[in-house]
């Protein structure tokens, strides 16, 4: 309703509607009597399997009246709720103003409970049972689609229950992640390290880092394009700058893959990856709560 222009289209939408519904009380009243002598009508002349005749017979009595009762029920609907294009109905309701009064009543009624985590140390919020049966919750509800529901990851998203970090697993920097989000990207260098045999020569070389299989003529070569193109992000080593939060190629933790193809593709194409803001819809009571559980994944609470 909210998208209409001007007037014409609010008048069009509610004349169309209010037309339809007396068209169909029409269409009832008209079907059901008929012309013909008889209780069941006479026949239309259609006859199927010899002696099955189709009839022009009156429409049942209860299922007439329960058609004009649908259409009734349609008018009041209108009258009291919208409909007719931007009448909003005499008891005012629309669904934002049904989900801000359910916000309110939830937060009245679970606001003191996010305001006492709120005041207590992440850690500390982090070991407590109840906190972390709400923050799994809201991870469940929030978090789960990318990270899965055990916080496992999967292509593309981050294992939340290791200790791998590329921007920091202290509560504060956590609490960050999920409140302002994250954008990493990795540029395409395909065209900067040469051709297809260069691009595998450095893919090699890569994977000679985190102790895989390769081979060791195309790693060697490899290692002098990485020397002059990669280290400049990922470190002389391979094992990444904290402070461009690049990944460390040494160990055994591959965000996207560890296969020759798939670090040729990373070397090509480049990857763009994106952790949303949820500050946009989680206050800050929530978030802590959040966090707390996602450090308590890889910071399980001494027993």
């Amino acid at each position: 309703m909210s998208d209409f222009t001007n007037d014409f289209w609010s008048v069009y939408i509610a004349v169309i509607t209010v037309v339809s519904m007396i068209a169909c009380g029409v269409l009832l009243f008209t079907f059901s009597s008929t012309s013909g002598s008889g209780a069941q009508g006479e026949t239309t002349g259609h006859t199927w399997d010899e002696d099955l005749s189709e009839r022009n017979s009156p429409l049942p009595r209860w299922w007439m009246w329960l058609f004009y009762i649908t259409i009734l029920f349609s008018l009041i609907y209108l009258v009291l709720y919208p409909g007719l294009g931007t009448y909003k109905g005499t008891f005012g309701w629309s669904s934002k103003g049904q989900f801000e009064t359910e916000q309110k009543d939830a937060a009245a009624q679970y606001g003191p409970i996010f305001d006492k985590y709120l005041q207590q140390d992440l850690k500390a919020v982090a070991a407590d049972p109840d906190a972390r049966a709400i923050g799994r919750r809201l991870f469940l509800n929030y978090c789960s689609q990318c990270h899965g529901s055990d916080a496992g990851g999967g292509r593309g998203f981050p294992n939340l229950r290791d200790d791998v970090w590329l921007y920091g697993g202290d509560p504060e920097t956590i609490k960050t992640s999920i409140r302002d989000g994250r954008i990493g990207m990795m540029p395409a260098i395909g065209a900067a390290v040469g051709g297809p045999d260069d691009i595998k020569d450095v893919a090699n070389y890569v994977r000679s880092l985190s102790g895989l299989t390769h081979d060791n003529a195309q790693a060697e070569r490899g290692k002098l394009k990485f020397a002059g193109i990669c280290a400049a992000c990922h470190g002389a080593d391979g094992k990444g700058k904290p402070e461009l939060h690049s990944a460390n190629l040494t160990d055994k933790d591959w965000l996207y893959g560890s296969s020759e193809a798939t670090i040729i593709e990373t070397i090509t194409k480049g990857r763009a990856g994106q952790m949303p803001a949820h500050k946009q819809f989680l206050d800050d009571g929530k978030i802590h709560l959040l966090a707390a559980y996602v450090y308590g994944l890889s910071n399980p609470p001494q027993k």
